[in-house]
């Protein structure tokens, strides 16, 4: 190898020379300020990084000196400020506040703003292109409460298209029906002391569930003639769940004496206790007044066998001695009548009844020489249809 080979080879050494070592100087730089080390960090000094594998404590490295610290503030590139809350003025198309999007198709203005959009224009809730829903292009519907329809309302009838009204099968309701019954509550033969005969008595209604007519009969025949007879004709009304009132007319008739007319009002219901109550008030000829009480309760020994005991009491205000009737309490009767149902409707019954006459009306019944007191042995049957 010349003198100008080796001199030339020596040159390209040190050229490479010096570029590994610009290399070398240049990865130092960097090391030391753009990347950060985990032991310049603050408190993570003495930390044991090794891992659980590892077998040697890694030493702590002394912190940083001033002069370095300061070299990394000028070699470190300058950090990008935080960004404001919500705040795009960097992004394209985005300027002013948290929502401000005029890069975007049609946003221009506040949060809201919806200019590009179809039929949007102005504030969040402008919408030009729907259809205009204010409360003063809402047609006149009157005030909200009470007062008279507007002109322009609607026929409610136009909402049945035309269709008139009639009834519809199968929808009627049992309140709108209309009911009857005829119940003979006594038919019977009846044997005393002195006397037999036969005794009535009888009630028939007809109406729906708050209104009927009400006819009621009740009579004795003794010794082939007919003894005393009562018949009512009344307006029944219901009132409460069990209760309803009863208005009308009463006749009386029958034995000696010339025929009486009453007014009559009255109660009919159920008592507590399951107490069938009838207690009806009259209004007679020359301000004579009566009442009359009538109390039935049934004992249930069996489905089929039914005890029923009754009292009857009867009170006038004047005397009347063609008929035989004392004022006050004119008289009582108690019976007790025990019953077979065969069906609902048709049940035969045997039973007894004691009577008393009191105050002036036994008074009566001496001086025509008939008994105060009798006890009668009945026997009969009680239907309904």
């Amino acid at each position: 190898m010349n003198k100008s080979q080796l001199k030339f080879t020596r040159s390209g050494i040190a050229v490479v020379l010096g570029s590994l070592s610009v290399c070398f100087a240049g990865l130092a730089i960097a090391q030391d300020g753009g990347v950060k080390r985990m032991d310049d960090m603050t408190g993570m000094e003495g930390m044991d990084m090794s891992g659980p594998g590892s077998k040697e404590r890694v030493p702590a490295k002394p912190a940083p000196t001033k002069s370095l610290i300061e070299q990394k503030k000028r070699k470190t590139p300058p950090a990008t400020p935080p960004m404001q809350h919500g705040q795009m003025k960097g992004m394209p198309g985005m300027k002013g506040g948290s929502s401000d999007m005029k890069g975007m198709p049609g946003m221009k203005g506040g949060s809201s703003d919806m200019k590009g959009m179809p039929g949007m224009k102005g504030g969040s809730s402008d919408m030009k292109g729907m259809p205009d829903m204010s409360m003063e292009s809402m047609p006149n519907t009157g005030p909200m409460q009470g007062g008279s329809p507007p002109p322009d309302a609607r026929d409610p009838d136009a909402y049945a298209e035309g269709m008139p009204k009639m009834a519809m099968s199968g929808m009627g309701m049992a309140d709108d029906e209309r009911f009857g019954r005829i119940l003979v509550n006594e038919l019977e033969y009846a044997r005393g002391r002195d006397a037999r005969g036969q005794n009535l008595n009888l009630e028939a209604w007809y109406g729906g569930d708050y209104n009927k007519v009400w006819i009621k009969a009740e009579g004795e025949r003794r010794g082939g003639r007919l003894d005393a007879f009562r018949t009512e004709a009344l307006w029944d009304h219901a009132v409460a769940t069990f209760w309803s009132t009863q208005l009308g007319l009463r006749h009386d008739n029958g034995g000696a004496g010339r025929s009486r007319s009453w007014l009559a009002f009255g109660v009919q219901g159920l008592a507590p206790y399951w107490f069938e109550t009838e207690a009806t008030a009259y209004v007679g000829s020359g301000g004579t007044l009566a009442a009359r009480v009538e109390l039935r309760y049934e004992v249930l020994l069996t489905q089929k066998w039914i005890l029923q005991p009754k009292l009857e009491a009867n009170f006038y205000s004047k005397n009347d001695p063609q008929r035989g009737i004392g004022s006050g309490l004119s008289d009582l009767e108690l019976g007790v009548r025990l019953r077979y149902e065969v069906t609902r409707q048709f049940a035969p019954y045997l039973g007894v009844t004691w009577s008393r006459k009191i105050g002036n009306t036994a008074t009566y019944a001496r001086q025509a020489g008939e008994r105060v007191r009798d006890t009668q042995f009945v026997a009969g049957v009680r239907f309904w249809f």
